[in-house]
């Protein structure tokens, strides 16, 4: 009879996941947003419209936008967002379920 203990191989085991880390694509101030969104805009807009004028190299501009929208129009209308309801807004979470909700005007941070 073979009484050899067999020993299993150990699973390594991962590190627990962190949380994500939050993205905020808010500026300082809202007239500040409106003047990246302006510029990333009129970055598309014009590299798009002088193709017939100046050639397929004014579409080189179009990628500059990008920079200025800190990724993608989608993720400056997010940063608009967050920008107007920066210290307006927080979140609540209660037994695992968050909500949105006014912040106490005390909790405001100044600005």
């Amino acid at each position: 009879m073979n009484t050899t203990n067999a020993v299993k191989p150990v699973k390594p085991t991962r590190p627990a996941p962190s949380a994500p880390p939050e993205r905020n694509f808010a500026s300082k101030s809202v007239p500040r947003h409106l003047a990246r969104g302006a510029v990333g805009f009129g970055l598309i807009i014009g590299s798009i419209v002088l193709v017939p004028v100046a050639g397929p190299a004014t579409l080189l501009a179009a990628p500059l936008a990008l920079i200025a929208f800190r990724g993608c129009p989608t993720c400056w209308m997010v940063g608009l967002a967050q920008t107007v309801s920066r210290g307006r807004l927080e979140r609540q979470c209660t037994d695992g379920v968050c909500t949105i909700a006014k912040a106490h005007p005390a909790a405001r941070a100044p600005e």
